[in-house]
């Protein structure tokens, strides 16, 4: 059965048929290691309407065992990839018709991933606790402090406009 997907109008800004979420975990999702609160829930609720993968150089080693409870959730581990994550991020995303996607992120490594989402798809830079890296912010189409309030834009979606109109 395919999933229905995210579609979201907004004035001024591409249409978005989101079909795909791709996210980073550490400081995205996740703070100091550990998923932040309502993540798991909202990711659940969230997976019934898009494909969710989460691509990580999991700087804790905690991503597999704080996703585990979330079964609809695809990780990728990057921790023991050679070659830059960045890179690795990217080319993910570009598999996945990037138009089709929402990327979140909040480090260095996550800026070739939003680059290639923004002004396709929705790149979401996200400050959930652990800063985000300059380079990202520039690669976004928004900033969200917060996980739950970044994953909110796609459930809320009159958040998502009322943000990205002109």
């Amino acid at each position: 059965m395919t999933k229905p997907g995210i579609q979201i109008e907004i004035d001024g800004f591409h249409p978005l048929d989101i079909r795909t979420m791709v996210s980073d975990f550490t400081g995205t999702l996740s703070c100091r290691g550990k998923l932040s609160a309502g993540v798991r829930e909202l990711l659940m609720i969230l997976s019934e309407w898009i494909d969710i993968h989460v691509i990580s150089s999991d700087s804790f080693g905690t991503a597999k065992q704080e996703l585990f409870q979330v079964p609809s959730v695809n990780f990728e581990d990057l921790s023991k990839t050679s070659g830059p994550h960045d890179v690795a991020k990217q080319r993910y995303v570009q598999k996945l018709e990037p138009v089709h996607v929402v990327a979140l992120g909040n480090g260095n490594n996550d800026r070739l991933m939003l680059r290639t989402t923004k002004g396709r798809g929705l790149a979401i830079a996200v400050d959930n606790g652990e800063g985000c890296a300059m380079d990202t912010l520039m690669n976004a189409d928004l900033i969200v402090t917060g996980a739950v309030n970044a994953l909110n834009l796609l459930l809320i979606r009159n958040s998502c406009k009322a943000t990205l109109r002109s």
